[in-house]
């Protein structure tokens, strides 16, 4: 009896130190899991793959530095011929794009009423030179009968009134004659000056009213660009400063300058407007919109575009690419005049960069300082 009682301690006992044996072996083991995987490496970042046009050089070149506008052409001498008379438009000669001459006749307005005014108005002169005639000599008379006593000085006095009187008529009636000649005159319409007929307002036959527009003649030898310069840009425009416009439907650029500019500023845009003249040349016309920028000056210094400066931080910085190390690097730089390079939008680079130096092109976005990069 005593002997089984020692057996079964004894079991008990065994299995009580296998069970704390195998909770001791679990804890170990799950100890060791966080630190293996804790030892093993992170993957590298994949290096950014770039190609030749995903970067600009910084280069020594020609800065020019511009003023950009935008505007449209317009003739510098303009006139309508208007009607100056009332009345049925019997003639009216030319036609958009024809050439006239300053004082040749260009229509005809119906003289019937004209004619009848200026016949009225001579039959007038006729009537008050009459008139006058008989003044004259009642105060010839009456100064005779005067000189006898026969009448009072107040009868000469009131010759002397009607005579006046009948002077003046006849001095109106020629007035008005004068003015009936020249209504008459008006009948017959002459182009103001010389140029081209930009439009044809009216046809024969209508009736037309007093200063009713009929042609406007445009002179093409002396066009004007019209355009507006931001307020800002307006210390660094000065007038006689030359300018490179392109304009619609012309090849070849054209070259100007700028000839007047205005004392006030646009209410609705706060630009300014500003008067290019142009010089005569084929294919210009009235109208055409043009865009081109005024030359304040060119010299040489180290540039980049202007697109591949970020001022997403307070200080203008670039991302250069590190070739020795294969990263892209974030370098603050010190930004000088702006202007163009062979038409691109372009910026002077005082300081944070070498000449030589690569960068990454405006186009790409936001990128990490310390990226992995590598040039194809």
């Amino acid at each position: 009896m005593k002997r089984s009682t020692a057996l079964a301690a004894g079991a008990l006992a065994l299995g009580l130190l296998g069970l704390a044996g195998w909770k001791l072996s679990s804890r170990t083991a799950g100890a060791a899991a966080p630190a293996s995987a804790s030892a093993t490496p992170l993957p590298a970042q994949a290096a950014l793959q770039l190609q030749d046009s995903d970067l600009v050089t910084l280069r020594r070149a020609e800065l020019v530095d511009a003023v950009a506008l935008t505007g449209s052409l317009k003739a510098a001498v303009s006139a309508l011929v208007k009607a100056r008379s009332a009345g049925e438009l019997l003639e009216l000669g030319p036609r958009e794009g024809d050439t006239v001459r300053a004082g040749q006749i260009v229509g005809r307005i119906d003289p019937a009423d004209a004619q009848l005014r200026l016949r009225q108005a001579e039959q007038q002169i006729e009537s008050a030179q009459a008139q006058l005639d008989i003044t004259g000599r009642t105060l010839d008379n009456n100064r005779a009968l005067v000189e006898q006593g026969f009448i009072s000085p107040t009868a000469l006095e009131t010759s002397v009134s009607n005579h006046r009187a009948a002077q003046a008529a006849l001095q109106s009636a020629r007035a008005s004659t004068d003015l009936a000649r020249r209504a008459l005159d008006d009948t017959v319409l002459k182009a103001p000056i010389s140029g081209q007929v930009a439009q044809r307002l009216a046809q024969p036959g209508e009736r037309v009213a007093l200063e009713a527009r009929l042609l406007e003649i445009i002179d093409l030898d002396r066009l004007e660009l019209e355009a507006t310069v931001p307020a800002a840009e307006l210390a660094r425009t000065r007038i006689g400063a030359g300018a490179v416009l392109q304009v619609e439907g012309v090849d070849t650029p054209v070259r100007t300058r700028v000839l007047r500019i205005s004392p006030a500023a646009q209410a609705g845009t706060r630009s300014v407007p500003v008067h290019l003249a142009i010089e005569p040349a084929p294919g210009l016309r009235a109208g055409l919109f043009a865009r081109g920028r005024i030359e304040q000056g060119r010299r040489s210094t180290l540039v980049l575009p202007l697109s591949a400066v970020r001022v997403d931080q307070p200080q203008p910085h670039v991302i250069e690419l590190d070739t020795g190390a294969g990263l892209l690097r974030q370098r603050a730089v010190r930004t000088g005049a702006r202007g163009e390079v062979d038409g691109t939008a372009s910026i002077e680079i005082l300081d944070g960069l070498t000449e030589g130096a690569r960068v990454l092109a405006g186009r790409l976005g936001p990128v990490r300082d310390g990226t992995p990069a590598v040039l194809r």
